[in-house]
């Protein structure tokens, strides 16, 4: 190895330029690595020292709860079912994989802390509904059951439920879980259902004879599938049922699968079953499937399958096939220069991807951004690599809050999501790419705890500085974008100034997932919140609403409020 060197070193000498440009390549790359490596493509938090001209503007007023400073520091920064539809169930799906153990962040919480954070899990799963009276003779949820004495959670309990389409999940002896589409019992005090799960020691698990019961909202929200078929839900026949749903089949031997496969078969997106007629179509001003009726009213028996329900004459019982709509799928950029430029604000994690797919496909125009993201590019945003003055985009992407971005544009949509989701949806991001999930050991080390120091003070200044320096600012909350669609993406439209057709936006809301959602049955099986972080987010939520209620806008929803 010495002699090595020292031929080197005889070799440089008597070619000294080789040398030198063999040290000024070694520079120039080792200078482009640095770069690259430190060029992300994402908003910074607004005064840390990655904010490239932050634009801080003055200091934020005192809004009667607490003042908020935008010195924060620099945030740490990481690389990049079936379902038979019915009251008479079964079960053909097999157990899903055990998931792994629910694990606590803190030793010093109380159970009856850890019992009511359990509860306040991702909407997008679960919501607690109470502790309900329930005995062996007439049960309160009467489809499917399991037990497990030694690993039950709640995780695991409402996951197996979603799964096979039930609505609601409930838990008792702290150990045995039962699913069903109707609550069919009378509350209980909250003191009763204090029994520890046997899986994890952070929930409680009913007692006896006592359900704790939870709403499964990714259920109410399409994801009960039969095969490939997504159940709708249960809706009145429509007065002029032969143009609603143009084509229709007679099938005396009527089950889901030849109502839906007859659909698919001839191209509609929509299925719908009534008794022994199977009927075709799109969702559309004549059937709007806004009006959901009880689904006990479709619980007729099919002809050809006891297990399976096929509606009635009245009542139609709707699944959606996995023929796509057209009717919203074009998508082009703008034919002239756009005269302003419009914003789509929102925090990180406030579900800005999510809006931007229901925008193009509301407005059949791409949307820009003010980053670029090659994975985005990659699956369908053509807007992306436009420069955001480039006028060619009906809307922008921004992350930016400061002063001077926040002027650039002539007005703005204003997407607010519940800091406790878009702070984990974030994270889920930073860690797990659009739509993979953190892994548990980011959660469990020092990584979330920073984020949640640094990223929750810009959750409220965000919101805080488009209030104060937007010029024509459109409010409109994550929840209730989910919640009424149809309604919010109207008001969205609006102020685009684009006149949306109804049709075009019922096709949006039958495609409104697009690929750009999380799973719903992932979830941490934890609370990753300690009291500490709760305290302080709590204080941000209440400034934000008394700042929305000062400029006569509604405040935050109720579910900010943690229980």
């Amino acid at each position: 190895m010495a002699k090595l060197l020292v031929k080197l070193q005889r070799y440089f000498r008597r070619k000294p330029v080789r040398f030198f440009t063999l040290l000024a390549l070694y520079l120039a790359a080792g200078s482009l690595v640095f770069l690259h490596s430190g060029f992300t493509g994402e908003p910074t938090v607004p005064g840390s020292q990655r904010s490239p001209g932050g634009g801080e503007g003055p200091g934020l007023p005192y809004l009667g709860v607490m003042q908020l400073s935008r010195g924060f520091k620099a945030a740490v920064t990481m690389p990049e079912g079936g379902r038979r539809h019915g009251p008479w169930f079964k079960s053909t799906s097999k157990e899903p994989a055990e998931r792994g153990k629910a694990g606590d962040y803190g030793s010093t919480r109380s159970r009856a802390l850890r019992g009511r954070s359990g509860r306040e899990k991702e909407e997008d799963r679960a919501r607690y509904i109470g502790c309900y009276v329930d005995n062996t003779r007439r049960r309160t949820l009467r489809g499917m059951s399991f037990f497990d004495y030694k690993k039950m959670t709640v995780f695991r309990c409402q996951d197996n439920c979603a799964e096979r389409g039930y609505l609601y999940a409930g838990l008792e002896f702290g150990a045995e879980c039962y699913c069903g589409h109707k609550v069919q019992a009378s509350n209980a005090s909250e003191s009763e259902c204090n029994m520890q799960c046997k899986g994890e020691r952070s929930n409680t698990c009913g007692g006896v004879n006592r359900l704790s019961i939870y709403r499964l909202e990714l259920a109410q929200e399409s994801a009960r599938r039969y095969g490939s078929a997504i159940f709708r839900g249960c809706f009145r026949r429509p007065d002029n049922v032969s143009i609603a749903l143009p084509v229709t089949q007679l099938m005396l031997n009527m089950s889901v699968d030849k109502c839906v496969d007859f659909c698919t078969e001839k191209e509609y997106p929509l299925s719908a079953l009534a008794g022994t007629t199977c009927h075709c179509g799109f969702p559309t001003t004549l059937f709007t499937l806004h009006e959901r009726e009880d689904e006990q009213l479709c619980a007729q028996k099919c002809a050809g399958e006891e297990f399976e329900s096929c509606g009635t004459a009245e009542y139609l019982l709707v699944y959606q096939t996995q023929v796509q709509d057209n009717r919203c799928m074009d998508r082009r950029f703008l034919p002239t220069r756009a005269k302003q430029l419009v914003a789509l604000a929102s925090f990180p994690g406030a579900g800005n991807t999510w809006a931007r797919h229901l925008i193009e496909l509301a407005t059949g125009f791409y949307t820009g951004s003010y980053y670029f993201d090659g994975s985005l590019y990659n699956k369908g945003f053509k807007g992306e690599r436009d420069h955001w003055r480039s006028g060619r985009t009906i809307c922008i992407k921004t992350h930016e809050s400061g002063q001077k971005e926040i002027e650039s544009f002539d007005s703005a949509i204003l997407l607010i999501r519940n800091p406790y989701k878009a702070l984990m949806a974030e994270f889920n991001r930073k860690y797990g790419g659009h739509v993979g999930f953190a892994a548990h050991a980011h959660w469990k080390g020092k990584e979330w705890p920073e984020f949640v120091a640094n990223y929750a003070p810009w959750w409220a200044t965000h919101t805080l500085d488009w209030l104060r320096y937007g010029k024509k600012v459109l409010v409109v909350h994550f929840e209730d974008l989910k919640r009424d669609l149809f309604v919010q993406l109207q008001r969205m439209v609006g102020l685009l100034g684009i006149t949306a057709c109804e049709d075009r936006l019922l096709c949006v809301e039958g495609q409104k997932d697009g690929n750009f959602k999380r799973s719903g049955l992932r979830k941490l099986e934890y609370d990753p919140y300690t009291p500490e972080m709760r305290k302080m987010i709590s204080s941000y939520i209440k400034t934000v609403d008394t700042a929305l209620k000062l400029r006569n806008l509604s405040g935050v929803p109720d579910d900010y409020y943690p229980r």
